[in-house]
């Protein structure tokens, strides 16, 4: 074991046969269409000299990052067991780092932390407080408050509907919603009311205008805030940036250390988003405590988040400068396709539901 409690690397004979190459498992839970980060990491492994060994799991090998890692898992959907089966792939494929992608496995994930440092795999997981507060609009909106964070006031929808007055247009979502799904912009009382058939267990804001950013902030394995880039979202597609830019402004930045630190024992890298106003106000709508889908843009631009984490799960201290990273970069996505052979022989293995 290493200083941290991690399990140490093992490590393999380099081609010259000399010195022993440190050797990591890595495996990308939900990994679905995240090419460009494991990408990410296999450049920081080659980097550090790492026999890198990328996993993936989903409900269905046939997922396009699922044939750019070295082996692809196929998992029951999420349910309460999702840990339990992520679980039995760690212990079977010996892994050293497990990195949750989506919303919907963070709290199975985070509660059953200490299980998987038991067999030596560090997840890369806020606490399951941090990941409750995160997913929890109302509990974020609390915090943020008492932290003295600038924050779009909130209330649940039975607190609006009972109101006398009101301040039209709102802003609703579901209370543990993600990828912008179930999002709303209400402009009278008919149309709340709608909604809250529509939506269960909404929350409803004030609606803020404005530009949105969002921060990629790292905090590793340590927890500790280090560093935070701010990338303007310029065009947005099914919940996910398509296009943005990378901001290097102090103020902003600010924000984001300011909310990873007010939240505690994060890790990892954590989503911030928020509306820079006209006036220049910074309001703070949501975090997720993951990465984002947009972080291969703060990646390129220099903030090497996977090298930093591969670095400190080998017990080594990363070198990072909190401004080291390339302003006025822009990123523009577009969809590419994974062509199979022999197919089917993918689909017919899908894992059965526990």
């Amino acid at each position: 074991m290493d200083r941290v409690g991690n399990k140490r690397p093992t490590t393999t004979k380099g081609s010259t046969g000399g010195t022993p190459q440190p050797k990591l498992r890595v495996l990308f839970s939900c990994v679905g269409r995240r090419v460009e980060l494991i990408r990410a990491f296999r450049r920081a492994g080659a980097a550090l000299g790492i026999g890198l060994e990328v996993h993936g799991a989903d409900t269905s090998r046939m997922t396009p990052a699922g044939q750019h890692v070295d082996q692809c898992h196929a998992i029951a959907p999420i349910s309460s067991r999702h840990a339990s089966n992520l679980l039995a792939i760690v212990k079977r494929a010996k892994i050293d780092l497990l990195v949750p992608l989506i919303d919907s496995e963070l709290q199975l994930i985070a509660d059953a932390a200490e299980t998987f440092r038991g067999v030596g795999c560090t997840p890369l997981i806020s606490s399951p407080e941090v990941v409750r507060v995160c997913r929890d609009k109302l509990a974020t909106f609390e915090m943020l408050t008492k932290a003295k964070i600038d924050t779009p006031k909130t209330w649940s929808l039975q607190e609006t509907l009972a109101r006398k007055r009101h301040r039209f247009p709102y802003f609703l979502k579901p209370r543990a919603g993600s990828a912008a799904m179930g999002n709303y912009k209400v402009d009278t009382l008919d149309e709340l009311k709608v909604f809250e058939r529509r939506v269960p267990d909404a929350i409803v804001q004030e609606f803020i205008t404005g530009v949105e950013h969002t921060l990629d902030v790292y905090t590793g394995l340590s927890g500790k805030p280090q560093c935070a880039v701010p990338r303007r979202r310029i065009e947005v597609r099914s919940g996910e940036v398509s296009k943005a830019l990378i901001v290097k402004n102090a103020k902003i930045m600010d924000i984001g250390m300011r909310v990873a630190a007010a939240l505690g024992d994060c890790r990892g890298v954590i989503t911030v988003q928020c509306i820079v106003t006209p006036r220049g106000r910074i309001r703070v709508i949501e975090i997720n405590p993951r990465f984002g889908g947009g972080v291969p843009l703060a990646i390129h631009a220099g903030a090497d988040f996977p090298k930093w984490i591969l670095s400190e799960r080998l017990g080594r201290k990363p070198r990072i400068k909190a401004a080291g990273f390339r302003d006025d970069v822009a990123m523009l996505r577009f969809d590419d396709s994974v062509f199979l052979p022999r197919a089917s022989r993918l689909m017919d293995r899908k894992p059965s539901r526990r």
